[in-house]
């Protein structure tokens, strides 16, 4: 049987940056973060050193500096759709009571009692969830569901809106933690093709909405008590005013994709915009996330 060879190109924060956004613009290539060692590959599947070649000139044309093939860590494969080769990297991961895990997993794993279990398959263009980005999230998602109901507010009473959803991980936490009303939006309709899939899985589809929408439309005209967007930091300071005036009185805003040297800079930007705003950040690795509470 014909054999394929896989190529990982290590990359940096800053790569990762210029192409988590380019999706099917990478031709055959795709981003993969490894959780365990804490890297980022550039990574994808070719029966030959030209076609990744050839392929790897498009990649570099929307880069400053260009990645080179001979950097690249090797490996064999029996051939089959490389389109499903992001499933050898996708790993189950858990935080407090909720696990994320593999549709491809269902059969044969065991949910522990009175936890819960999103089901996903998130598509090779758009993210496992092992990123620390979508880690910082969701810790702060859990943290603000026992801060909202030590405050008398229940989950059910409150509204999520989630922006660049991408595989809709953040919208379907969110409601598998108890949330009442849940909606995302991203700017790629394939991305929300692949959100509704995951919503259909977990038996969500009637529980949360997707969108195809960018910034600022998608949040015109909306509100709710906790919006979370982890998308780039120059987007979310071009559109602070427009994502603060989207959440509720007494909500929050939860932001990543976020560098770690870029943090203090976004946090005063949404300072920025009023008195009665507080905030907090926190790191992992060389990424962070800022929340910011609308306090009255």
């Amino acid at each position: 049987m014909p054999m394929l060879t896989e190529y990982r190109i290590p990359i940096g924060t800053e790569q990762v940056r210029a192409l988590e956004e380019a999706g099917e613009e990478m031709g055959e290539w795709f981003l993969f973060h490894d959780a365990l060692e804490g890297r980022d590959y550039l990574s994808g599947y070719f029966d030959g050193e030209c076609g990744a070649r050839a392929q790897l000139e498009r990649v570099n044309a929307m880069l400053a500096a260009p990645l080179a093939l001979e950097n690249a860590e090797t490996g064999s494969l029996e051939e089959r759709d490389w389109r499903e080769a992001y499933k050898d990297h996708f790993k189950s991961w858990r935080f407090g009571g909720l696990h994320w895990v593999p549709v491809w997993e269902r059969e044969r794993f065991s949910v522990p009692e009175g936890e819960e279990v999103i089901w996903l398959d998130p598509g090779m263009a758009f993210g496992t969830g092992n990123h620390e980005t979508t880690r910082l999230c969701v810790e702060r998602l859990v943290a603000l569901l026992d801060e909202f109901r030590s405050t008398g507010r229940e989950p059910e009473t409150l509204s999520v809106l989630d922006v660049g959803s991408g595989s809709g991980i953040l919208a379907l936490s969110a409601a598998k933690l108890g949330f009442g009303r849940v909606a995302g939006f991203d700017n790629d309709a394939e991305a929300v093709a692949v959100s509704r899939e995951n919503a259909g899985e977990n038996a969500l589809g009637d529980r949360v909405v997707f969108s195809v929408a960018g910034l600022p439309d998608g949040v015109t005209g909306r509100s709710a008590d906790l919006v979370m967007a982890n998308i780039q930091s120059d987007i979310l300071c071009r559109y602070a005013g427009e994502l603060w005036a989207a959440v509720n009185p007494g909500g929050a805003l939860v932001m990543s994709g976020i560098l770690a040297h870029e943090a203090d800079g976004v946090r005063e930007r949404f300072l920025g915009l009023g008195k009665r705003i507080q905030a907090e950040s926190r790191t992992l690795g060389e990424w962070a996330e800022v929340a910011l509470r609308r306090v009255g």
